[in-house]
């Protein structure tokens, strides 16, 4: 193998390894609220069918809120640069975190 070749080879593995991160994290926020969707909403004192309905509600909302964040994010990573928009979007992503109690 090219020393050309081996740069190509590990700036593949590299983006491919940054990639699976990425979608890492995406998953793991869905596993996340799948699992204290119900008791959250039970702790906030639902009845067993409005636990059901109000939890699809959010789930849908959240499903909603991830296209249109791709769409705007991506947009805007494209105009001004992805590292920029990546560090931006990492910072709120842990203000809003910070600010949920």
């Amino acid at each position: 193998m090219s020393n050309e070749q081996s740069l190509t080879h590990r700036a593949l593995n590299t983006t491919v390894i940054v990639a699976a991160l990425g979608y890492f994290v995406d998953i793991y926020d869905l596993i996340l609220f799948g699992v204290v969707r119900k008791p959250s909403l039970q702790a906030i004192g639902l009845q067993p069918q409005e636990i059901f309905d109000k939890g699809i509600s959010l789930l849908n909302w959240q499903m909603a809120g991830m296209m249109l964040g791709g769409i705007v994010w991506g947009i805007l990573g494209d105009k001004r640069g992805r590292l920029s928009i990546l560090f931006f979007t990492i910072l709120l992503y842990s203000v809003a975190n910070i600010a949920n109690p």
